[in-house]
């Protein structure tokens, strides 16, 4: 599609000049060709001539996601995320347009963030993403580890002895080591073996999968940062309803890219909006042109220090979604 081109080709020069503009053109297109989100802001009576400002948006309850294809336009997809959910439960669809546009995408944040993916070894220790299909992130990873070129790269399932061994083996290496783990296999790790892995980089994505309790995140980090005598443990803030992702380098405050920002609602006037306390988190992913671009999670958060938001938890009574930690 053309116009998708387009939007394309202006995400990777969005800035805070620009991206209120760009958000309100994409928004006035997807009320348009989006049949879910049409359908929802004829519910709410919105008029699309009357949003002016990007505060004034509706954002579209993650849930559509799990009744509904939200896509923007008549196309045939080229993959289907869907997110790990529990036992029972139903799962979030997300069509995705364009796959190789995806993993650009994906590549292009983690490197403006950590720089050049030729600079690690990308160890992924993902069981219960690798033990069923349609994961976003592992779609990520495993582009992530062909591009890193390393001998060393690789996913992990149970098999922790090799993986200690080949930590041990490349822990001196020019390259720097990222271990890429859902936190319940992180945290089984470090029971079973505590090494001490030196400048390596521990990228957490949380979840427990019903494996474990659930714990608050000075309790995660402290144990992990313990265990494996690193400084710091880095997240990924990722969802199958979103193209792109936000990252922590320790402390647990995540910036975004330059295309996506995080707004948090009250938790009781869906109207207003608030910094500095806990709120729902709201995100405008312009990646997102070919679904919605404006999504409301079932996390809680908090806009910390400037550029940086919080994952405090999720809202009581929300379904337990496979990206989240519960944390504090």
């Amino acid at each position: 599609m053309d116009t998708f081109k387009s939007f394309k080709d202006a995400l990777y020069s969005v800035n805070e000049s620009n991206f209120e503009d760009i958000a309100l053109h994409l928004f006035r297109f997807q009320a348009l060709k989006n049949p879910v989100y049409q359908h929802y802001l004829k519910h709410l009576n919105t008029h699309i001539d009357s949003i002016q400002t990007i505060s004034q948006i509706p954002f579209l309850p993650i849930n559509f996601f799990k009744s509904q294809a939200v896509r923007t336009g008549d196309w045939a997809p080229q993959a289907e995320f869907t997110s790990s959910g529990t036992t029972g439960s139903i799962t979030s669809r997300h069509l995705v347009y364009d796959l190789d546009f995806y993993r650009e995408l994906s590549t292009r944040i983690f490197e403006y963030t950590y720089g050049p993916l030729s600079n690690y070894h990308i160890v992924a220790l993902l069981p219960s993403y690798l033990e069923r299909s349609g994961s976003s992130l592992i779609a990520m990873l495993d582009h992530f580890i062909k591009q890193s070129d390393s001998e060393y790269s690789g996913f992990y399932l149970y098999n922790h002895k090799e993986l200690i061994e080949n930590l041990g083996t490349i822990k001196h290496d020019k390259r720097q080591v990222i271990l890429w783990g859902v936190t319940f296999a992180l945290l089984d790790l470090a029971e079973a073996h505590p090494v001490d892995l030196g400048n390596a980089i521990i990228m957490e994505t949380g979840g427990m999968k019903g494996r474990r309790k659930e714990l608050i995140r000075e309790e995660v980090h402290g144990c992990l940062t313990d265990r494996f005598r690193v400084p710091a443990i880095h997240s990924e803030y990722g969802m199958t309803e979103l193209m792109s992702q936000a990252y922590s380098q320790g402390g647990g405050y995540y910036a975004c890219p330059p295309w996506m920002k995080i707004f948090t609602r009250d938790l009781n006037d869906p109207f207003q909006w608030v910094s500095g306390r806990a709120g729902i988190i709201n995100v405008i992913d312009l990646a997102n042109f070919h679904s919605c671009a404006f999504i409301e999670t079932q996390d809680l958060g908090r806009l910390s220090q400037p550029g940086y938001f919080e994952v405090l938890g999720r809202m009581d009574n929300s379904d337990v979604r496979g990206c989240n930690l519960l944390v504090g």
